[in-house]
């Protein structure tokens, strides 16, 4: 029973510090194979002694295939063809000419500065020809670079993992049986990738028709179907041809996405969440079997190796891959630095070390060594400089420009046609057949379909928006409607209107990115009433750094009386909704309505229209009062806050 309990003990550990490593790094906003890295060595043998991985024996070898399968199949569902579509061409130059070239490239380092045998040399290239999902995938949700960046990374980081890890399998093969003839190597992989592909995209096709017709399974139950699939199509193409099994899973993954299965985005963060605990499991395990004495016998050469890979081979490759790409130098660049390796190096490598040290053959240990150097240095240097390196060529995603906004009424409309006029997209969303027509009239982009349709959201083009607003006359639906989609596509800036919370906390769902829109209890219908009436003035107010306090409390006591309503901010070029928990800034430019009543006669001879509203500057704003009793109230107030 003793061999038993320990083999539970090593599992629980691991998952304990498996987990407890991702949580640490996601408070620090840090990628988590750092801290995977980290805990894997020290609870291992080299560490305190804690794990134990070659208790697993065999075992560790299923564990991590299946986990890779796994890893790679979410990281096929979660592939944007659409966006991908936009990089294609310097996507097939990355897997299939980028390949070539990572692999003469490491190589020739490996072999110059490491003094591998030529044979071990590319062993390891081969290995590092790869790029992690598992490390690509969380770094850009934490940078959040430009869209077609972002694109290009992920689909390299998907669809290179299968191409490397064949191409490992083959030059594996030539070392053991010597046999290094270049038709057959080539033949031998087109074979894979081909019988790999073609059982993926049957078998997803299949899996997506089941799940389409099979209207009587839950929702969970739906979930362990694909997963029960993907295992089975890893299998059965394993069995055929061997290494063709991770092909399988990545096709499959995308052909399943692009057949629509109906609550598709529970499937994906159902294997999200199945993905974080593989890589949790394997990174520790693998860690913990690495020998830190193997490493720092490899020497000072290992070092030079790695970094003419980061610095040398990995921006030749970049560069000639993308000649023709519409990519500027700024994102050539970026593309050029980000390169970490993963899971399925470290995994390989550890199973490759085994094997050869099976066969008698030296430089087992030694691989493994390099290829966890490399991954540690990657990791560590462009993980953790990524988001500098994206602000300093103005790559980041913060400034998603663009607006979805839930809700055709005058205000929505009138905040919808200012993002248009300064050249950003916007959608509005409806369920009233009549208010999108109202929509149509000024010609505005509208869908008539409700906001909790996914495949509507997703055609309104809201994964490459920055904000998603829900306005409409019902403040729990739009409470409901930003949670939802704050959790499904992560916009930047996600705001509703809803009521205010009964402590009186105003910042509404701030822990679940969800931020209060315009002011506290804004009374919609009265604002909208205003605006079809034409007893508003729209106008725009620059806060300058002398008076700005006097500028805000101003407007704060506006505000406060019912006079102004603040729309949208201006800021360094970006055009932002207001939020109520905004803080102004020296230099914002603040556009509002102001409250502007006319006679019923005058009303009737302008015949004015909230389509003619235009932005000026308007004395009731511009003229601070600064004896006013209630402005020095709000300034103090503005003040304590």
């Amino acid at each position: 029973m003793e061999m038993p309990f320990d083999i539970t003990l090593l599992i629980v550990l691991t998952v304990i510090a498996g987990i407890g490593a991702q949580v640490l790094a996601d408070y620090l906003k840090i990628p988590g194979i750092v801290f995977l890295l980290l805990f894997g060595i020290l609870l291992g043998p080299d560490g305190f002694g804690l794990l134990h991985p070659s208790l697993l024996g065999d075992g560790l070898e299923v564990i991590v295939s299946l986990s890779v399968a796994l890893i790679l199949f979410e990281g096929g569902l979660n592939l944007e063809l659409k966006e991908l579509d936009k990089v294609s061409g310097s996507l097939r130059n990355l897997v299939t000419i980028g390949t070539l070239i990572t692999l003469i490239g490491g190589g020739i380092a490996a072999h110059a500065f490491s003094e591998f045998p030529w044979s071990i040399s590319f062993l390891y290239a081969a290995l590092v020809v790869v790029t992690g999902p598992t490390v690509i995938g969380p770094l850009l949700k934490q940078v959040q670079v430009e869209r077609s960046v972002a694109a290009l990374l992920e689909g390299e980081g998907v669809l290179i993992d299968p191409v490397g890890a064949i191409l490992a399998v083959l030059v594996l093969d030539v070392i053991l049986n010597g046999d290094a003839d270049p038709v057959r190597l080539i033949a031998g992989l087109s074979l894979r990738l081909g019988i790999g592909s073609a059982i993926g995209a049957l078998g997803g096709w299949t899996l997506g028709y089941f799940l389409k017709r099979a209207q009587f399974l839950s929702d969970d139950l739906k979930n362990l179907v694909v997963l029960a699939g993907l295992w089975g199509l890893f299998g059965l193409a394993q069995n055929i041809r061997g290494e063709s099994g991770l092909m399988a899973t990545v096709v499959a993954g995308i052909v399943l996405r692009a057949c629509a299965v109906p609550d598709e985005r529970l499937l994906r963060r159902f294997k999200g969440q199945l993905t974080i605990l593989a890589v949790s499991v394997l990174f520790i395990l693998l860690a913990a079997d690495l020998s830190l004495a193997s490493v720092v016998a490899l020497g000072w050469g290992s070092l030079v190796t790695v970094a003419v890979l980061m610095l040398v081979v990995r921006p030749i490759n970049v560069w000639l891959c993308t000649i023709n790409s519409g990519l500027n130098w700024r994102q050539k660049l970026f593309v050029s630095w980000i390169a970490p390796k993963g899971i399925v190096s470290a995994s390989i490598a550890s199973l490759f070390a085994i094997l050869l040290t099976d066969r008698g053959i030296n430089g087992g240990d030694s691989i493994k060594a390099l290829v966890f150097l490399t991954i540690i240095l990657t990791v560590v240097l462009q993980g953790l400089t990524a988001r500098s390196v994206a602000k300093i060529l103005g790559l980041m995603s913060t400034k998603a420009t663009g607006a979805v906004i839930v809700g055709s009424n005058p205000l929505s409309r009138l905040i919808a046609r200012l993002f248009k006029e300064r050249g950003e997209t916007v959608v509005i969303l409806d369920t009233n057949p009549e208010a999108c027509q109202e929509a149509e009239r000024e010609d505005l982009p509208v869908f008539l379909s409700s906001a909790l349709d996914t495949e509507v959201l997703e055609e309104a083009g809201l994964a490459s928006m920055g904000t998603f607003l829900a306005m409409t006359s019902n403040g729990e639906v739009n409470r409901v409607l930003a949670q939802r989609t704050a959790e499904e596509f992560s916009p930047p800036r996600v705001l509703a209107l809803f009521p205010q919370d009964p402590q009186g906390n105003k910042t509404g769902n701030k822990t679940n990115k969800i931020q209060h829109a315009f002011i506290p209890e804004l009374q919609l219908k009265t604002w909208n009433d205003y605006l079809s009436d034409s007893q508003v003035k729209l106008g725009e107010t620059v806060l300058k750094e002398p008076s700005c306090a006097f500028q805000q409390a101003h407007l704060q006591a506006l505000i406060s009386s019912g006079e102004l309503v603040p729309l949208l901010i201006e800021r360094e070029k970006q055009l932002l909704v207001v939020s109520a928990t905004d803080a102004w800034q020296p230099g914002d430019v603040i556009i509002y309505l102001l409250y502007d009543p006319k006679p019923k006669l005058l009303k009737r001879l302008s015949g004015s229209s909230q389509s003619r509203l235009t932005l000026e500057k308007l004395p009731t704003v511009e003229e601070v009062p600064l004896s006013s009793l209630a402005l020095e109230e709000t300034l103090e107030k503005v003040s304590a806050e």
